[in-house]
């Protein structure tokens, strides 16, 4: 019995804290609420949080660098103006979203060029462009919001196999960067790049390029993430995902992701993205306001990673 119980709390011990807090969480939200298990909470809690995994997924692999990157929200806001700007003026899908996706490609490539070539630090370069950013969707809209832009969006309210497109795009993205993280070259020069970059400028690998293509890609995803947010919202507003990146490191971190030595994992970020999905609708469905949300965020992260804290030392 008593090997048994070892081999039960071994187990316990493997099982991240994020999983432990997200249980506590539905849990709480649950007893409190009953619409909080309703399928339609459920579904918008998806909805919600396909924009915040599509941010997640690229800030996981900068992160892995032991980069940051605080510019996204404000891209990302950026890249959903110009979107909206072109379905305004009678541009259709394709080049509305070739639109968003050059934006946020050429801050991407900005942030990786300043972080790997020039050598700033990532928080100062991500904070110049996060500037940027902001500055060029107040100038366009005029600090007011591109609107009557739904027509051209309805397709984005449809389903693939009784599964929301959003939901299903969401779902790609995600199997495409765990391929590109754990199945290609350059998933395994990011993790050295975080881990262990001497000993892959020795090997004679081109590591700043390699650095800088990461940044680049976080850009395409954000840049893609525009065409989500301008669907959600029918419009395209100077600071609708400014803060967003708050909650994409904030799921990052509670999923295990270290800021240092290029560790972490793809799955940790998918479950810290429902665990801060479903802090922030359960506070919404109780009627919490927004500034005190940020507040339990905050605290969800600071449990999580004290709980692996704990575990670490026990072990």
């Amino acid at each position: 019995m008593e090997r048994g119980a070892r081999q039960t709390l071994g187990r316990l011990a493997q099982v991240p804290g994020v999983a432990y807090v997200l249980a506590l969480l539905v849990v709480v939200f649950s007893a409190v609420d009953l619409r909080f298990l309703s399928a339609l909470n459920l579904t918008n809690i998806g909805a919600q949080g396909t924009i915040l995994l599509m941010l997640a997924l690229p800030m996981t692999l900068v992160i892995l660098t032991e980069g940051l990157d605080i510019s996204m929200g404000a891209v990302l806001t950026l890249c959903a103006v110009v979107l909206a700007w072109v379905l305004a003026h009678g541009g259709g899908i394709g080049l509305a979203l070739a639109a968003s996706l050059a934006t946020g490609l050429v801050f991407g490539l900005a942030n990786g060029t300043l972080v790997s070539y020039v050598g700033m630090p990532p928080f100062v370069a991500t904070l110049g462009t996060l500037g940027m950013a902001q500055g060029l969707a107040l100038a366009v809209t005029d600090g007011q919001s591109i609107v009557g832009i739904s027509e051209p969006l309805a397709f984005m309210r449809s389903s693939v196999f009784g599964v929301p497109l959003v939901l299903a795009i969401a779902a790609l993205a995600y199997l495409l960067v765990h391929a590109l993280l754990y199945r290609t070259r350059f998933g395994n020069y990011i993790f050295a790049i975080g881990g262990n970059r001497e000993a892959l400028v020795l090997s004679g690998v081109r590591a700043r390029a390699w650095h800088a293509g990461v940044y680049a890609f976080a850009g395409l995803m954000v840049g893609m993430t525009g065409l989500l947010l301008v669907a959600r919202t029918n419009s395209g507003h100077p600071t609708a995902a400014i803060g967003m990146e708050f909650d994409a490191i904030a799921a990052v971190a509670v999923g295990g992701t270290s800021f240092e030595r290029g560790e972490g994992w793809l799955a940790g970020t998918l479950l810290g993205v429902l665990a801060v999905g479903v802090m922030r609708n359960g506070l919404n469905v109780a009627g919490v306001p927004s500034s005190l949300q940020v507040v339990a965020i905050g605290l969800l992260v600071i449990a999580t990673l004290l709980i692996d804290s704990l575990k670490r030392k026990r072990a």
